[in-house]
């Protein structure tokens, strides 16, 4: 029995202390968890630097040689470039809109005293349960009478009118959370409400920004369905309409059409991959702030 003289154990006894069988499952579980979302990534990594006849021959198997002709081909052939650049406007559009107005609108709802404060939200929810199938062709008919079909501001206006109502929803449990005494104290201070509101209030709820953010950007970046309608010029189609052209009826190139998969995908690991432990911060404040 070792304990050290301040009544904490060694690090020998607690290296030694056996798992239960219940966390040995949750361990084994959660490892069989990792796995099935990490596989099929890494598959088609592996994939993307094979022949087609490699594919259908050795699916599994690693490729004979290292070739970037794959990623080269599926970059220029599919223009990929201009595709990037395209749904990298549309998304960082959407996402400093719908940050801004959302945050704005959950201010107004969460911290203003006014009698359609509720009646608001629930308007605002509701939108979270209406399909974009609903509105598809509503919205062409309208957008091609305002010229507006045929352009990236087509796709901003409803990417961010989609992703307005889960941000205002988040984010307005992040304002209720705070304490009243701020923004009492700096009322008393003579600050306006813009001031409180970007001195405040906006910073002290920026986890929730980033967890909304990544939603809005990641949701945007692989929306196909509106991109495919909406645009029909091939210098303004995004990066979801352009892999699209990797896949014909009568045949289809793998190995370059993963190619272009693991080009499409790096963004959104490599955002995920920054704002991951803000991100978990967000969902955890959220979920203890009453």
């Amino acid at each position: 029995m070792s304990s050290s003289k301040y009544g904490v154990p060694d690090l020998d006894t607690a290296s030694k202390k056996k798992l239960s069988p219940v966390q040995i499952a949750i361990y084994v579980f959660l490892v069989i968890i990792c796995m099935t979302y990490i596989f099929p990534l890494l598959w088609v990594f592996n994939v993307s630097f094979k022949t087609n006849k490699e594919i259908f021959t050795a699916p599994f198997a690693l490729p004979e040689r290292i070739s970037f002709d794959n990623f080269s081909f599926a970059w220029t052939a599919g223009k990929l470039g201009i595709a990037t650049l395209n749904s990298f406007i549309v998304c960082v559009a959407a996402l400093v809109l719908s940050s801004l107005i959302g945050s704005m609108a959950a201010f107004g709802i969460a911290r203003l005293r006014w009698k359609g404060s509720k009646l608001t939200m629930t308007y605002f929810l509701i939108g979270m349960m209406i399909p974009v199938h609903c509105v598809l062709i509503p919205l062409f008919t309208r957008f091609a009478d305002m010229h507006l079909s045929n352009s990236l501001i087509g796709i901003i206006i409803p990417y961010l009118t989609f992703s307005l109502p889960i941000t205002i929803f988040i984010m307005t449990g992040f304002f209720k959370g705070l304490p009243n005494e701020l923004i009492e104290c700096a009322c008393m201070e003579g600050a306006n409400i813009f001031q409180i509101f970007f001195k405040i209030c906006l910073p002290l709820s920026k986890t929730g920004l980033f967890v909304t953010g990544l939603m809005t950007f990641v949701g945007n970046w692989n929306e196909l369905l509106l991109a495919m309608v909406f645009i029909s010029d091939e210098t303004k189609k995004t990066l979801p309409v352009s892999l699209s052209k990797f896949v014909g009826p009568y045949n289809t190139n793998y190995s370059q059409m993963f190619a272009a998969i693991i080009i499409a995908i790096i963004p959104t690991i490599i955002v995920y991959c920054a704002f991951s432990n803000k991100i978990v911060d967000g969902l955890t404040a959220g979920a203890v702030k009453g």
